[in-house]
């Protein structure tokens, strides 16, 4: 019994951060809201770029590689996240986690080639 009341202890703990996580920022949001000046006025709705008027619309569209470029680069940088703390542990894990930190670059490797044959790390 003393078991279950320390699992709904936790659970407790984390139903009141995420409640404070939910109920903070809303309170602050709305004390902003509250307590800022309203003064609208048509300046106020207009672009602004650099002290200049603006003379054409401001969307400009991109080439979507851009886009899978930098999904790319996120990819394969969160896989440095992966590998910190293996390196750290490496004498602890011994060679069972060598096999499987291989095998997580290989698939890694597998998932660059791809990207390279569909020629999506084509920059133009």
């Amino acid at each position: 019994m003393e078991l279950l009341n320390v699992y709904q202890n936790n659970y407790l703990i984390v139903f009141v951060f995420l409640c404070l996580g939910v109920l903070l920022p809303v309170v602050a949001l709305y004390l902003g809201k509250l307590l800022r000046p309203y003064k609208p006025s048509d300046a106020k709705y207009t672009t602004y770029e650099s002290g200049i008027e603006p003379f054409h619309d401001s969307r400009v569209q991109f080439n979507v590689r851009y886009y899978i470029f930098a999904l790319m680069f996120v990819i394969f940088d969160v896989e440095t996240v992966f590998l910190y703390p293996w390196a750290v542990a490496y004498d602890k894990l011994g060679i069972f986690a060598l096999v499987e930190m291989l095998i997580f670059v290989a698939m890694l490797l597998i998932g660059l080639v791809y990207a390279w044959k569909k020629k999506v790390l084509r920059w133009i």
